[in-house]
C-alpha cells in the first residue's frame, strides 16, 4: 500500500460520491489544482480504491447507497490514518456532528463552491504533512503527562500513544504552546484551522473528542477547561508546567 503524503506539493485525493455530476465537477477542479484524483461511487468501491492506492485525503459524501459515508470513514480509519472531508446534502447540525464524531477532519454542505472545496482540501493536506507542523528549531512539547512531537506527528499520554485525528493533533499542539490562556472558538478556528469563517460547532466537537482522549474524566475536564463566555483554556498541573523538551 502506498504511504500517505507521498508528494510534496499536491496530493492523491479519493472523491466518493454517487452523484456523477458532483463527482465529475469536484474531480475536475481538484485535477486542475494539480492533485491526482481517484473516484468511487459507493462505499465498497471506495474501500477497494483505497486498498489499491492509499489516498492522501478523501472527499466523502455522507449519503451513499448501501454503506453510508460514516461507515466508510470508520472503515478507512481502521486501515490507517487519512484526512477526510465529509460532504452532506443536509444542513442539520446533527449530520455535521456525526461526521466529526467518526473522525472527519472537515465537512462541506451541499450545494457548495468547488473552489472553496479545493481550498479546504489544500488546507487539510498542508496541515497533514509533518514538515508543515514543526517550525525550525522547535522541539517536542510536554505538559501534564502529555508529550507531543509535531515533526513526527506523534502524541502520547503517560507513555501511551494517542490516536488523534489531524484536527485533534493540531488543537492539542496549539493548546500546549499556549498554556493558561483562554481562547474563543472563533480564535481557535482561525489559529488552528486557518479559517476566517466556518461553523463554530466544529471547534466544540473537536474539543469534546480531544477531552475524551486526554482527560482522566472527560465529564469533569481538568486539562481543557471551559471558560464561560469566552471559550477554552489549557490548564496543566501547577507542578508540571509545559516545557520544551
Amino acid at each position: 500500500m502506498q504511504q500517505p503524503y507521498s508528494t510534496p506539493s499536491a496530493g492523491r485525493v479519493l472523491v466518493v460520491d454517487d452523484d456523477p455530476t458532483v463527482a465529475e465537477v469536484v474531480a475536475g477542479y481538484l485535477s486542475r489544482a494539480g492533485h491526482a484524483v481517484d473516484r468511487a461511487a459507493d462505499g465498497p468501491s471506495a474501500l477497494a480504491s483505497a486498498a489499491g492506492q492509499w489516498p492522501d485525503l478523501v472527499v466523502l459524501d455522507l449519503m451513499l447507497p448501501g454503506m453510508d459515508g460514516l461507515e466508510v470513514c470508520a472503515r478507512l480509519r481502521e486501515r490507517g490514518p487519512v484526512p477526510v472531508i465529509m460532504l452532506t446534502a443536509r444542513g442539520d447540525e446533527e449530520d455535521r456532528v456525526l461526521g466529526l464524531e467518526v473522525g472527519a477532519d472537515d465537512y462541506v454542505t451541499k450545494p457548495f463552491s468547488p473552489r472553496e472545496l479545493v481550498l479546504r482540501v489544500e488546507s487539510v493536506l498542508r496541515r497533514a504533512r509533518p514538515a508543515a507542523q514543526a517550525p525550525p528549531g522547535s522541539g517536542p512539547l510536554a505538559a501534564a503527562g502529555l508529550t507531543l512531537d509535531a515533526a513526527a506527528r506523534r502524541a502520547t499520554k503517560d507513555g501511551a500513544e494517542l490516536a488523534l485525528t489531524l484536527r485533534e493533533f493540531d488543537l492539542l499542539a496549539f493548546l500546549l504552546r499556549h498554556p493558561g490562556r483562554a481562547f474563543g472558538r472563533e480564535e481557535l478556528m482561525r489559529e488552528v484551522w486557518g479559517w476566517d469563517f466556518g461553523d463554530l460547532s466544529t471547534v466544540t466537537v473537536h474539543v469534546r473528542r480531544l477531552r475524551g482522549k486526554i482527560e482522566d474524566d472527560p465529564a469533569r475536564p481538568r486539562l481543557i477547561r471551559t471558560v464561560w463566555g469566552v471559550g477554552y483554556r489549557f490548564e496543566p498541573d501547577a507542578s508540571v508546567g509545559p516545557e520544551e523538551c
